[in-house]
């Protein structure tokens, strides 16, 4: 799946989406999502590679616990398996739960 579509698909929990980051000081009002691919799987078969998974992150930022919001991010990755966390950013004074999967 190419990131384009990752993000069209991101775009249909109805929030912002942007790809690392938006820019600087552009960062639109919460609930908001931003995804990233850290690193990629890499299959081998006849000595080169066969095929590439892309380890995907999206992260979605609230100014509250908003079970409505990750559900929203969950019905859209619902094809894929991920595993979740969250964690609260004092310096941002907001959640962020964390998607993490590959496509």
């Amino acid at each position: 799946m190419s990131l384009e579509a990752f993000k069209k698909l991101l775009e249909t929990s109805g929030f912002p989406v942007a790809y690392h980051s938006f820019p600087a000081k552009e960062d639109p009002p919460m609930p908001y999502i931003v995804y990233l691919t850290p690193y990629s799987k890499n299959f081998k078969a006849d000595g080169r590679v066969y095929a590439s998974l892309k380890s995907m992150q999206v992260e979605l930022y609230t100014q509250f616990k908003d079970l409505e919001a990750e559900a929203k991010v969950e019905a859209a990755l619902e094809e894929y398996y991920y595993r979740k966390s969250e964690t609260w950013i004092d310096s941002e004074n907001c959640y962020e739960v964390i998607y993490e999967l590959e496509v």
